[in-house]
């Protein structure tokens, strides 16, 4: 059996799932999306501005301040945009599968059963189990 050949396998695989396409269609979105891509270029500069002026020997820390203060505001107007959101819930999917993938062959180099092992679940609830109506 080649392991290469299998992991290609599962590859192309992985790229047929509807979590995959839906990921990749946010991606697009979200370089196409003219106003989005204007707010990720002003907070790189936020940064880069941010980092130049932390590295200063006499940094300004009302600068440093007002930098930080701009940045949560772009910050925020991104993660407010619609193709951003998009973008990180099919994200978040395609790493809790990839958690999942990754769970099953971690159980399977212990020894557990391919066909059987099942990894632990992450909690959405943060894991307090007193009040739980049963884990999704």
């Amino acid at each position: 059996m080649d392991l290469v050949a299998k992991t290609r396998e599962l590859g192309a695989l992985l790229q047929q799932d509807e979590r995959y396409i839906k990921l990749m269609a946010a991606q697009k979105a979200n370089e196409e999306d003219a106003a989005l891509n204007e707010l990720i270029s002003k907070i790189q500069l936020l940064q880069m501005s941010f980092q130049h002026e932390a590295s200063k020997e006499d940094r300004d820390e009302a600068k440093l301040q007002e930098y930080d203060t701009e940045f949560g505001q772009v910050y925020a107007q991104i993660m407010a945009n619609e193709n951003m959101r998009a973008y990180e819930e099919a994200r978040a999917e395609i790493d809790k599968l990839m958690t999942y993938l990754t769970g099953i062959l971690g159980m399977c180099l212990q020894g557990a059963d391919p066909a059987t092992c099942e990894p632990a679940q992450e909690h959405e609830c943060g894991g307090e189990c007193s009040s739980c109506g049963g884990c999704h």
